[in-house]
């Protein structure tokens, strides 16, 4: 299993070394990686919360920014996760974390599930629903999207996407601490 390294030695790691810390917290985005791997070797975190946090600070001025291309990097960094109930799943963490999601669901609900990211993905294109499900079950993570769906606010969104992100990171870290 993977693990981070002593926050203390992020300055002093590679630039490889440092992408694969965000990656095992976040999941792994050449653009997430252009952001914020310097952050890493600029600043000295006595936390790994408080390295998510100025992540989210970051993510959180892209989103602020009336810049086009700000918008579409934020957009590819949110869009990294996997969607929810996807098969072939990249990270490791995601795995785990959809594994959870995935137990005991029956088929329609599968189906279901693949056609709430359908209609989300058409509701708010460029992005990709993203949670933080924290032991909640399949049913009620669907109700969810569909009332996010149904409210229509991209820019909310993308915050609670942010938010999400965040949360998924710190749950990482926690179990991903050395």
């Amino acid at each position: 299993m993977a693990s981070l390294p002593p926050i203390s030695t992020l300055p002093s790691l590679d630039t490889e070394e440092r992408a694969r810390v965000l990656d095992l917290l976040f999941e792994p985005c050449t653009q997430l990686h252009t952001l914020s791997v310097s952050l890493l070797h600029e600043h000295g975190f006595s936390s790994y919360s408080d390295l998510i946090d100025a992540v989210g600070k970051q993510l959180e001025n892209l989103h602020r920014s009336d810049l086009e291309s700000d918008r579409k990097w934020l957009e590819a960094i949110l869009s990294a996760h996997p969607r929810l109930g996807e098969k072939k799943v990249d990270s490791e963490q995601s795995r785990k974390e959809q594994a959870q999601l995935n137990q005991g669901g029956a088929a329609d609900e599968a189906e279901k599930l693949a056609e709430l990211n359908r209609k989300y993905e058409d509701k708010f294109p460029g992005l990709r629903y993203v949670v933080f499900v924290n032991g909640r079950s399949r049913p009620v993570i669907m109700e969810d999207m569909q009332k996010r769906i149904d409210r229509g606010d991209i820019q909310l969104e993308k915050q609670e996407a942010i938010q999400a992100m965040v949360d998924i990171a710190k749950d990482r870290a926690k179990k991903l601490a050395g």
